[in-house]
């Protein structure tokens, strides 16, 4: 049986990594595709802990580079589930940038995610419902529904054209 709920931090994942110049360009800062990549396995690891299910990504929006991050420098990237609907999950990615000689932090990177559940079938699954605990969470996932409306507005606009 499926929990009808689960709680925000059970989907919070973190991923650390050292930035080398293979994943720079040629400002010496790195390539934002390499970023999101990373932003996207993450947020993927996210949704299928909190769906307990295969997942693929839907969408990704607000997806904003606050600052440029630097051969050398380790990047933190976070994830967790905002909100849910019946088979979607928004996952709210973070980035944050460390010299690791000065120990000085910075967000760089903000993003939405958002994912589709699977069955077994290969369709659209439903997923636990989100219970957010902290602040952050509590603050996003009320703000969620609007960015969901404004999801579908963007797909049915699409749809018509």
């Amino acid at each position: 049986m499926e929990p009808a709920t689960r709680k925000a931090s059970e989907s919070r994942t973190i991923m650390t990594q050292l930035i080398f110049p293979l994943d720079t360009n040629h400002h010496e800062t790195m390539f934002g595709g390499k970023l999101m990549e990373y932003m996207d396995k993450v947020a993927a690891i996210s949704a299928m802990r909190h769906a307990r299910k295969q997942v693929v990504t839907a969408s990704t929006d607000s997806l904003d580079f606050l600052a440029p991050i630097r051969v050398g420098e380790v990047i933190e990237v976070e994830a967790f589930v905002t909100w849910t609907h019946r088979s979607s999950m928004e996952i709210y990615v973070t980035v944050e940038s460390e010299n690791l000689y000065t120990g000085d932090r910075r967000k760089t990177v903000t993003a939405f995610f958002n994912f589709v559940a699977l069955g077994a079938d290969g369709k659209p699954s439903l997923v636990p419902a989100v219970v957010p605990e902290s602040e952050e969470e509590r603050s996003l996932h009320a703000s969620a529904p609007e960015r969901h409306q404004l999801r579908r507005k963007r797909k049915q606009d699409r749809d018509r054209n």
